[in-house]
């Protein structure tokens, strides 16, 4: 089976929560041999673990990105990644639209990968050309 999806940040850190999002899991436990992630994510991850202050949630999270997400297929920022971004980062620009900058790196990973941006954070990410994105925490189908 090849990659076809590639997870945003947030759904990540639902999947670290104690109680996670029933339709999150659902979703990953369906297409766990599908999914990736981005080095950007893994550094937002990483990033806000540790700026927690020493405690089990944090050694938990830790735990977690070390034993799981570490061992998921991951794609780079590269060179075709930056050219598309910052031709969207331009056309936005020029229409008014100012996105996080980690956001558009982002889109442009799963965009030059062929891969569906799986995110809560859908409004972030709406404006990105052809940009395939799906909401698992939404209601309905993926």
């Amino acid at each position: 089976m090849s990659l076809k999806y590639l997870l945003d940040t947030n759904v990540i850190s639902d999947l670290m929560r104690p109680v996670p999002n029933p339709r999150i899991i659902e979703s990953f436990n369906l297409y766990r041999a599908e999914i990736s992630t981005a080095s950007v994510v893994i550094h937002e991850l990483l990033y806000g673990c540790l700026r927690l202050p020493e405690s089990k949630k944090r050694q938990t999270f830790l735990n977690y990105i070390n034993s799981s997400v570490l061992n998921w297929s991951t794609f780079d920022y590269d060179s075709t990644a930056a050219q598309y971004h910052a031709q969207e980062r331009a056309r936005l620009s020029k229409i008014g639209k100012t996105l996080a900058f980690v956001d558009g790196q982002i889109a442009s990973i799963a965009f030059t990968n062929n891969l569906i941006l799986v995110t809560n954070n859908v409004a972030d990410f709406q404006f990105f050309d052809n940009l395939k994105i799906e909401n698992w925490f939404a209601n309905g189908d993926n």
